[in-house]
C-alpha cells in the first residue's frame, strides 16, 4: 500500500474531500496510526478522538498519552474522553464489548456536532470561514482481515444474507477508508514509513470470539485451502452484489405483506402462508423489529396457533390476533391510577389527555369514541382513571345487562396489544366509560338531566 493507492480510494469511492471535515478514530494501534499518516501525507486535514474505556488499568492511560503524542506530531485538534464502562455495561444488563461500542460511537457523534457548529465560524485548523453546509466525517480504520472476520462472524452467528456483506465502508457519517487494504499491507506501509504504534494486550486473547477467529479459525482454514483469506473477500463483494438483489425482492414482499395500522404492524397469515420461502420472507418482515434467527421457529409456530399466542424481542411483541401477525412496540412505562376530583378539567396520562367540561344543556347526543356525554348527577367523587381488570364488568350504552369487558373486548375482536392500553373511569366502584369504547348505561342522559360532564379523549400526539 502507498499514499497514492489510499489517495486513489478515497477518490474513485468518493468517500470525501479536503474540504470536509475529518474525525479519525484513533486507538494508537497500528491500523488507526496509519490512517492518520496516510491522511497527513494525503494533504487531508483532520481531528484526532481517542476513547480510554478504563479497561486495561495502566495500558489504557498508556494509549491515551501515545495518541495525545500523536496529536501533537501531526498538529492536529485532539479530542479525548474517559468512561467508566464496567459500570456502564452492568447497569444496561449488555456485554462489555457491547458497552464499549455504544458509548464509543454516541461520544463520537457528539464530538462531530460539537465540530459541525464550530466549522461554521472557522475550518479545521481555526484559520478561515469555512463553507456553508460543510460535511463532516467520523473515520474508522477498519480494513480488510477486520471485513473477513466480521462476515465469518456472521455465518456462524446465523444472520442471513445481510450479515454476510461485512462491514459497510460508508454508513450514515461513518467511513472506513481503509477496507481496501489488508493488515499484511498496512504493517508493509508501517515498516517502510518507520511507524510505531501500541499493543492492546486483550487483541492477543482468543476469549473474544473474534480474536478466536483471527488467530486460529480462519489460519487453520488456511492450511487446509490455499488463497483462503482472498476467496473470503471476494465472497463478501459478491454477498454484497447478490444482497441487493436480495433486498429489492425483499421490499415487494414487505409491501405485499406488513401494513400499518396505528401503532401496529399486521402481517395477513394467509397471504403469508402462501409465500414461498415463507421462512425467509418472514425473517425479514420481522427481525427489524428485534426478532433473531434463532426465534424463527417460534415465529413461524404462531401461523398454526390459536389467538392470543405471542413472542417478543426485547422491543416488540408478536402476537397471533385471528387472520393476522400483529408487531407491536412493548411498553416499558407503567401506568399511574388519576385522580379525578370535582371542578378538574384536564387530566394527563401516558397515553394523552382527557378534557373534562360541565354542560346545562346540549345540542346534539350523538357520541363517538372519543368523546361522550353523561349524567353528572349520578357521579360519586373522585372519579378514578385507571387500567381495565380481570372481573371488570359494566352496562354497555342501550343494554340492562351487565357485561364483562373481556367479552366485549371479544365481540370488538380486540387485539392483546389494544386491549392492554385500554382505560376506564369509574365512580364508587362502578364503571362509567370504556375509555374510548362506550359509557355505562346506567350514567346515560336522560330527558331530566340538568347538569351535564362530557369527557374528551385526546390521544398523544394529536
Amino acid at each position: 500500500m502507498t499514499v497514492q493507492e489510499f489517495k486513489d480510494v478515497v477518490h474513485q469511492k468518493e468517500l470525501f474531500t479536503k474540504n470536509d471535515l475529518l474525525i479519525v478514530a484513533v486507538s494508537g494501534g497500528l491500523d488507526s496510526t496509519v490512517l492518520c499518516d496516510l491522511l497527513y501525507r494525503s494533504g487531508f486535514d483532520f481531528y484526532i478522538a481517542h476513547c480510554n474505556f478504563k479497561l486495561r488499568g495502566a495500558e489504557s492511560d498508556r494509549d491515551e498519552n501515545f495518541v495525545k503524542q500523536l496529536a501533537e506530531k501531526y498538529k492536529v485538534p485532539f479530542f479525548v474522553k474517559q468512561f467508566d464502562t464496567n459500570v456502564f455495561a452492568v447497569s444496561n444488563k449488555i456485554s462489555i464489548q457491547q458497552a464499549a461500542r455504544k458509548l464509543r460511537y454516541e461520544w463520537f457523534e457528539e464530538v462531530r456536532k460539537e465540530i459541525t457548529d464550530q466549522s461554521k465560524e472557522k475550518d479545521a485548523v481555526g484559520r478561515k470561514k469555512s463553507p456553508p453546509n460543510k460535511r463532516c466525517f467520523i473515520l474508522t480504520a477498519h480494513q480488510l482481515d477486520d471485513d473477513i472476520e466480521t462476515m465469518v462472524f456472521h455465518f456462524f452467528q446465523g444472520s442471513g444474507i445481510s450479515g454476510l456483506r461485512g462491514i459497510p465502508r460508508k454508513r450514515d457519517s461513518i467511513i472506513r477508508p481503509l477496507m481496501d487494504f489488508s493488515r499484511k499491507e498496512i504493517e508493509q506501509y508501517a515498516k517502510e514509513n518507520s511507524i510505531t504504534w501500541v499493543e492492546d494486550s486483550s487483541n492477543s486473547s482468543t476469549k473474544y470470539t473474534r480474536n478466536f477467529i483471527r488467530h486460529e479459525l480462519i489460519p487453520l482454514a488456511g492450511k487446509i485451502i490455499t488463497g483462503i483469506e482472498q476467496n473470503l473477500a471476494a465472497n463478501i463483494q459478491r454477498f454484497k452484489e447478490s444482497e441487493k438483489i436480495y433486498q429489492q425482492a425483499i421490499d415487494q414482499y414487505r409491501k405485499k405483506l406488513l401494513f400499518r395500522k396505528d401503532e401496529e404492524w399486521m402481517i395477513p397469515v394467509e397471504k403469508l402462508r402462501l409465500s414461498d420461502p415463507v421462512r425467509t420472507i418472514l425473517f425479514e418482515l420481522i427481525s427489524p423489529f428485534g426478532f433473531s434467527a434463532g426465534q424463527l421457529n417460534d415465529a413461524i409456530g404462531l401461523m398454526d396457533s390459536e389467538t392470543g399466542r405471542w413472542i417478543s424481542s426485547g422491543t416488540h411483541r408478536l402476537l397471533r390476533n385471528r387472520k393476522w401477525l400483529v408487531i407491536s412496540a412493548l411498553k416499558d412505562e407503567h401506568f399511574h391510577d388519576r385522580v379525578i376530583e370535582a371542578g378538574d378539567e384536564h387530566i394527563e396520562f401516558s397515553g394523552g389527555m382527557l378534557n373534562i367540561s360541565r354542560l346545562k344543556h346540549i345540542h346534539n347526543l350523538d357520541q363517538d369514541s372519543s368523546t361522550v356525554f353523561v349524567d353528572e348527577k349520578d357521579i360519586k367523587y373522585p372519579l378514578i382513571l385507571r387500567k381495565w381488570k380481570t372481573g371488570d364488568y359494566f352496562y354497555p350504552l342501550g343494554m340492562t345487562k351487565k357485561k364483562k369487558l373481556s367479552r366485549f373486548f371479544i365481540d370488538l375482536k380486540l387485539s392483546k396489544n389494544q386491549k392492554e392500553k385500554i382505560l376506564v373511569i369509574e365512580s364508587d366502584k362502578r364503571i362509567v366509560w370504556v375509555v374510548g369504547y362506550r359509557i355505562d348505561n346506567r350514567f346515560k342522559i336522560t330527558g331530566g338531566s340538568e347538569s351535564i360532564l362530557q369527557f374528551e379523549l385526546l390521544n398523544s400526539g394529536e
